[in-house]
């Protein structure tokens, strides 16, 4: 999610000044993107390993340019075992993030990904979150998973202890999901709407989805937000994509 108060040529100059090959970017790109009127930014996937010591992130930021058109620039930042910083690299699409991936934690999924992850681009990339909070009738192609098996059963513990609704999943999800022994994190939705009377809230949707030793698989949606009484940061769970979603539309609804 973008910081409302930074333009878009605030956060392309901090992108490019963190990024350790942003000379690698073609001087094309980084004309056109010298002309964004607005950005967006989202979490893609993240990986971390308390066995290996890898902390990964991909983040997709997409800019809207002066001619109408959406552009996407793709961000991997890490910190290996015994590091204290995050590194950040930048690529133009998802086929050199993916085999980036792959070169920094060896588990194989870049080149098998990458295509996938390229027609994702083509279909997604005029379809941003730089359009109204809750535009009706999009649907988003299923991205491919790629879990992590890292403590995933005390992952499931956590998000379920940081639950507040009163509808928020029961005993028996916690039960099931118990025997978690892998899961991706994945924000699906970030943006800011404007509430009833008057204040600016954050919304943020993540899907964590886990795999069960059955094979089974089962995806928590947590919504995190900042539509209270007091606009404190607030965290609710739920089973389904549509009833966060719902929860969403009647939070930026409530006075």
């Amino acid at each position: 999610m973008s910081d409302p108060y930074e333009t878009a040529e605030e956060h392309l100059r901090r992108l490019l000044g963190r990024a350790l090959n942003s000379f690698e970017l073609p001087d094309a790109l980084v004309d056109r993107l010298g002309s964004a009127l607005a950005h967006s930014s989202a979490l893609h996937s993240s990986h971390h390993s308390s066995v290996t010591g890898l902390h990964r992130e991909t983040h997709r930021h997409t800019y809207l340019l002066a001619d109408g058109t959406a552009v996407s620039v793709w961000e991997l930042a890490y910190r290996t075992a015994g590091e204290g910083q995050l590194r950040h690299e930048l690529f133009t699409g998802p086929t050199e993030l993916l085999i980036a991936v792959d070169r920094l934690s060896g588990d194989g999924c870049g080149a098998e990904a990458a295509a996938g992850f390229a027609a994702l681009e083509r279909e997604q990339e005029q379809r941003e979150a730089l359009g109204p909070l809750f535009p009706p009738g999009v649907s988003f192609p299923e991205q491919r998973r790629s879990y992590a098996v890292d403590e995933s059963a005390d992952h499931a513990r956590r998000v379920l202890r940081r639950a507040e609704n009163a509808d928020r999943p029961g005993p028996e999800v916690a039960r099931l999901l118990r025997s978690a022994y892998a899961h991706q994190i994945t924000q699906a939705f970030g943006g800011r709407q404007f509430l009833p009377d008057g204040r600016d809230a954050g919304f943020t949707l993540y899907e964590h989805a886990f795999v069960l030793l059955d094979g089974q698989e089962y995806s928590l949606w947590e919504v995190e937000h900042t539509a209270t009484p007091d606009g404190r940061h607030m965290c609710e769970v739920y089973t389904s994509q549509d009833a966060a979603r719902g929860a969403m539309e009647l939070r930026s609804r409530v006075r």
